[in-house]
C-alpha cells in the first residue's frame, strides 16, 4: 500500500509509549497497535485529530505517501 503509517515514529520523537497514547485519546491499545502496523484501512478524522493534539504534530507528521508500482490498465481491445 502506498501509504506509510509513521505512527511509531512520532511515539518514539515525544518519548511516549502506545498504552499512553491509546489512554489519552480514548482508543484501545490493540487500535493503536494496528494503526502503527498500517493493517487498518481507514482512520476517523476525529481520532487522527486527537493523535495529533497529544502528539503535538500534523497529520503529514504520522502519514506519508509513497508511489510504488502502478496496477496494469486492463485491455481494453475489442
Amino acid at each position: 500500500m502506498p501509504i506509510v503509517v509513521n505512527l511509531d515514529v512520532m511515539l518514539a520523537r515525544r518519548k511516549m509509549r502506545s498504552r499512553e497514547l491509546a489512554e489519552q485519546i480514548g482508543i484501545t491499545e490493540q487500535n493503536v497497535s494496528l494503526l502503527k502496523s498500517g493493517k487498518v484501512r481507514g482512520v476517523r478524522f476525529d481520532t487522527l485529530a486527537r493523535i495529533c493534539e497529544v502528539l503535538q504534530c500534523q497529520p503529514g507528521d504520522l502519514l506519508e505517501y509513497r508511489p510504488g508500482p502502478q496496477p496494469a490498465a486492463p485491455d481494453t481491445d475489442a
